[in-house]
């Protein structure tokens, strides 16, 4: 008869299989990197935090970079949602425009691990559906693209290559995202969701101005 604690040793085994062994690994890996960092991230680490063994992780994932890529690419695509989701609000392409830029930002200040991965310098090939990749309206570059040629069409904005201007509103509104994700404006008084949103709102004004079609 097994004595009680080899029974509660038994109770505590890691385990092979999972309910949802993917997605699991996944949160288990965006926790690890937002308490310790990338540093601690290893597929053993995060096997041991999903209460799986150490094999387990590989049924998903041939090494830690495929890992991050998976988190990378469920990033983009929360991440496009979110900007869809505000823009469907608006009724005029400069509004469109506008709840795109913010809407990144937004998700940058509530999903700091997802943007620290997605944006990360720890991709020897690049995930999948990243934000600058083909697609039109399933990527975030390619919301920012579309919203920018609409508001060219109506007038709004002045003409020029489409994909250089894009890339103009989007280093904007990234290097404000990443700011905010590092906390580098917390001096200045911006440290909760809601002012960074009133931040993004008055920095998209701003640029729309520069963009604006001269009268």
């Amino acid at each position: 008869m097994a004595t009680r604690s080899a029974r509660k040793k038994t109770a505590r085994k890691p385990r092979y299989h999972h309910g949802d062994l993917r997605q699991t690994l996944l949160e288990a890996s965006l926790a690890l990197i937002a308490e310790e960092g990338f540093a601690a991230l290893s597929l053993r680490e995060v096997a041991r935090r999903a209460g799986v063994t150490h094999a387990a992780p590989y049924r998903h994932f041939v090494d830690k970079e495929a890992l991050l890529g998976a988190v990378a690419e469920q990033g983009f695509r929360a991440m496009t949602t979110r900007m869809k989701e505000r823009m469907g609000r608006e009724t005029t392409p400069e509004g469109r425009l506008r709840a795109c830029s913010v809407a990144y930002v937004l998700f940058a200040m509530e999903h700091p691990s997802h943007f620290r991965v997605m944006f990360g310098p720890h991709f020897t090939r690049p995930p999948l559906d990243l934000a600058t990749s083909p697609g039109g309206d399933t990527n975030s570059f390619g919301l920012l693209l579309d919203s920018l040629t609409e508001a060219q069409k109506t007038g709004v904005i002045h003409e020029g290559d489409p994909q250089q201007l894009a890339l103009t509103c989007w280093s904007l509104v990234h290097g404000l995202a990443s700011l905010l994700v590092d906390r580098q404006l917390e001096p200045s008084g911006i440290s909760t969701v809601a002012q960074a949103e009133a931040l993004a709102e008055e920095q998209t004004r701003l640029l729309m101005r520069g963009l604006a079609r001269s009268t």
